[in-house]
């Protein structure tokens, strides 16, 4: 865990998070989870050269739902997850194409921002199927973010930087041991493909971050 003032919240803090990562022993990342901020796009590319970047899918959701005339909210949606739950790509490509063709004249920039974020968005087709579910979105992150924000309104304001950390020291280590138990991720098979992948040079870790 790592707190930080920094005014430029991602582009500055973002690097200063890896360098203290790695600091303290994180290698061999390989696979990274986000928004497309482009803070964090760029600090992650210094600190994990050579790593794939996975653009988070609900992220880019709310983007083409911000992009969308709103009578045409519904459809955009739904094109958009049949694009995002394809099998492979091959059919995720051509999901894309028939997605381009419906909005192209009705949803130009809905259909711009999809083509820009595709390839991003699909990176998580290279892992193994029973694990893209869960590491398509920065979701489980997301989850914890807030529960940890639901711990802070309780309390409110705290009287100094230590009490914080020891609120938010005491939730984090309680989830890990809660995922620990349910083995929210099963991670053996994962590890074997890994081994597989490292040998080609590919390699793959995951880090999810979120805004």
């Amino acid at each position: 865990m790592r707190k930080s003032t920094t005014t430029n919240k991602f582009a500055v803090c973002g690097a200063l998070t890896f360098k203290w990562l790695k600091g303290r022993g994180l290698s061999g990342v390989y696979f990274v989870i986000s928004d497309d901020h482009c803070g964090i796009t760029k600090a992650v590319e210094k600190p994990f050269q050579g790593a794939t970047w996975q653009r988070c899918q609900v992220h880019l959701m709310r983007n083409l739902l911000g992009h969308s005339p709103t009578k045409l909210r519904g459809e955009v949606a739904a094109a958009a997850k049949r694009v995002f739950q394809a099998a492979d790509m091959t059919e995720a490509r051509r999901r894309l194409t028939e997605f381009v063709e419906q909005f192209d004249k009705s949803a130009p920039k809905v259909v711009a921002c999809m083509e820009a974020g595709f390839e991003d968005a699909m990176a998580i087709m290279a892992l193994p199927e029973k694990y893209r579910k869960r590491l398509r979105t920065t979701n489980m992150q997301e989850r914890l973010n807030e529960e940890v924000r639901r711990r802070e309104r309780v309390i409110r304001i705290f009287p100094n930087d230590e009490s914080a950390l020891r609120l938010i020291g005491a939730l984090l280590a309680e989830q890990n041991e809660v995922w620990q138990e349910r083995k929210y991720l099963d991670m053996d098979e994962f590890k074997e493909w890994a081994d597989a992948q490292i040998a080609a040079k590919q390699g793959s870790n995951i880090v999810a971050l979120a805004g």
